[in-house]
């Protein structure tokens, strides 16, 4: 991987991980355009780019990251200890799977962009259902924080969003809409962590961890969280202007593009 290919993964990656678009269908399509071989420098990569991102929400929500560990770690039973437990409960499906089909994740991540396309399909036909929901003004509970998890865990197949399909699950739930993108974009940050922590043991065991080159690395990371900053923030904006459906339009040519591209 060059340098060049790196930057513009690396932007693909801190763009479209907070827009509804799918940031691992594109890094998908973005590796299989660049010819990128190596499932496992490939996947390594992805790996990095995301932690990148998962520093890029600290920063966005900062405030929210402090106030919610503090509350936390009183053992105080209040909204902000009842929200971070709600945070954890919506980690345990991607844990598990995680986990239990870490080698089956990993062959996901090798250049179907036939089924990349196929899943961005379903992202759009989220986005654009979510235009008939009644807006409501419910908070989180355990019930929609656990089916809001197993909506992030179908995430990991690339072409289906992760904030998307979170945010849309949400608002099924009739979650107001402010409280469903804080809830997205924090509960996020428990599984990059995880994953990014259980990379870095692995590749610690190993006497190579690739071929790839440390540099594209650096910069794909650098250029994923400056780019996740400015997506974060104007996420935030979308959601609450309640637009997410639009992005439904972007997914479905892309999708269509990538499937068509990949049957030729």
């Amino acid at each position: 991987m060059s340098w060049l290919e790196a930057l513009i993964l690396g932007l693909l990656q801190g763009l479209t991980e907070f827009l509804p678009v799918s940031s691992s269908g594109h890094l998908e399509l973005g590796g299989a355009l660049f010819g990128l071989e190596d499932p496992h420098d490939f996947f390594t990569f992805n790996i990095i780019v995301h932690g990148a991102t998962f520093l890029s929400v600290v920063v966005v929500f900062w405030r929210d990251i402090v106030l919610l560990v503090s509350n936390f770690f009183r053992f105080r039973w209040n909204q902000e200890m009842r929200f971070a437990v709600l945070l954890l409960v919506s980690a345990i499906p991607t844990a598990v799977v995680g986990l239990l089909f870490e080698e089956q994740i990993e062959h996901v991540f090798e250049g179907r962009i036939v089924f990349v396309g196929s899943m961005l399909l379903i992202t759009a036909t989220l986005l654009f259902i979510t235009r008939f929901v009644p807006k409501n003004h419910k908070d989180v509970t355990l019930k929609s924080a656990l089916v809001i998890g197993i909506a992030q865990t179908l995430a990991i197949l690339p072409g289906i969003s992760r904030s998307g399909a979170t945010i849309s699950t949400a608002l099924f739930f009739g979650i107001e809409r402010s409280r469903a993108i804080r809830f997205s974009f924090l509960m996020v940050l428990i599984p990059i962590f995880g994953a990014n922590f259980l990379k870095i043991i692995s590749v610690s065991e190993q006497a190579t961890a690739g071929s790839m080159d440390v540099a594209p690395m650096v910069i794909g990371a650098v250029t994923a969280f400056l780019a996740g900053v400015v997506a974060c923030r104007w996420m935030l904006n979308i959601v609450r202007r309640g637009k997410i459906e639009y992005f439904s339009i972007y997914c479905v040519i892309v999708g269509i593009t990538a499937i068509i591209a990949g049957s030729m």
